[in-house]
């Protein structure tokens, strides 16, 4: 029976193919984007406080949908929130 010395150079190649084609399989096979958030994560996604969730809920901003005491959130309204939230940056020229 031969035996096979395993260096740590033979290791750090292996690590480096290892990483190279997870990398590809990430970029190739991206997760899906969850589709309907908990007040929690919306919370922390926007870095708000619960008022203000609730505020965005009761002044109609954010839509929601409550099932039972959870509230959910839709990604895309979220995304939607912030399109039409957005302001125009105004560039200035120095003189």
């Amino acid at each position: 029976m031969a035996i096979e010395v395993v260096t740590k150079d033979d290791l750090n190649q292996f690590k480096s193919e290892l990483l190279a084609e997870i990398t590809q399989l990430v970029i190739k096979n991206p997760q899906p984007k969850q589709k309907w958030l908990k007040s929690k994560e919306v919370l922390e996604l926007l870095t708000i406080s619960p008022g203000t969730l609730q505020n965005l809920r009761i002044n109609g901003t954010l839509s929601f949908t409550k099932i039972g005491g959870t509230i959910y959130y839709d990604h895309d309204d979220i995304n939607k929130m912030l399109e039409r939230n957005k302001k125009a940056a105004k560039l200035t020229l120095f003189k």
